[in-house]
């Protein structure tokens, strides 16, 4: 799976529901030309894909390959509701996009993917004046949420909000000296404490992530092309140019004169 495709996905959006409050239910055995994902709020049903039976509840995702057969039946006297997408995937080039999730996926119910998929059941039924847009935008949200949490490995909504804070103390000041012990006194922690819980919460190191932060800026500075290396360095909050060299070449893998303004 090349992850590089996701930032040049399109997705079309061939059907979306929310089934509420539904005691009988079913899916008729068929052959889907899309690929299914659906999030279970309450109840439980019985999925059958490709012939295999899958026991379904609520806090589950389910996404369904293109190309399967399908069929389902709730399994719960109590009301099963769920939001279902049917989409496709495909780069600007037209090449299509598989998604890299498991068959189920027992998420829980995340109130921020409640939230979205509610206000995306608002847009598709309001269909007002680039509705397409707003679907398109908050089903990518939502795709993208799901990724962080079953392929990448972060959930950034459930950060611990100190360490929130201190990513968005680092992000307004990444051109100033930051040092561990400074940003753990903005969020009140114990140095040693923060380093460990940043670490834990974005499974990046508090010097690598600041880094990564100053990189980025200075590669779009130098893509720019108003500022010359040494420049570049001081303004995003590198002191020495050579080390700024050194891990701008480890980190892009070119070194910051092989970048060329746009």
């Amino acid at each position: 799976m090349n992850f590089d495709d996701f930032d040049d996905s399109v997705p079309s959006i061939e059907y979306f529901i929310f089934r509420g409050n539904t005691p009988e239910w079913t899916i008729l055995p068929s052959l889907t030309d899309f690929i299914d994902l659906t999030y279970i709020i309450s109840g439980r049903a019985i999925y059958t894909v490709n012939g295999v039976n899958i026991q379904a509840e609520a806090g589950d995702l389910l996404c369904i390959p293109r190309d399967s057969t399908r069929s389902a039946v709730s399994s719960s006297p109590a009301q099963f509701s769920c939001f279902a997408t049917n989409f496709l995937l495909h780069t600007l080039g037209g090449k299509e996009v598989t998604v890299p999730l498991p068959l189920i996926s027992k998420i829980g119910l995340n109130n921020d993917l409640i939230f979205h998929f509610t206000g995306m059941n608002s847009d598709w039924l309001r269909r007002g004046p680039g509705f397409v847009m707003q679907v398109r935008s908050r089903f990518m949200y939502i795709l993208h949420r799901i990724m962080e949490m079953r392929v990448y490995d972060v959930d950034t909504y459930g950060i611990d909000p100190r360490v929130k804070s201190a990513m968005r103390y680092i992000t307004a000041n990444y051109m100033q000296p930051l040092c561990i012990m400074q940003v753990a006194k903005e969020v009140s922690l114990n140095p040693v404490y923060f380093g460990s819980l940043f670490k834990k919460e974005t499974k990046t190191a508090f010097r690598d992530y600041v880094n990564n932060i100053r990189l980025n800026q200075a590669e779009g500075m130098l893509k720019v092309g108003k500022l010359n290396i040494s420049e570049v360095a001081q303004t995003c909050g590198f002191s020495d140019v050579f080390y700024f060299s050194r891990i701008f070449k480890k980190h892009k893998g070119v070194p910051p004169s092989s970048v060329q303004p746009q």
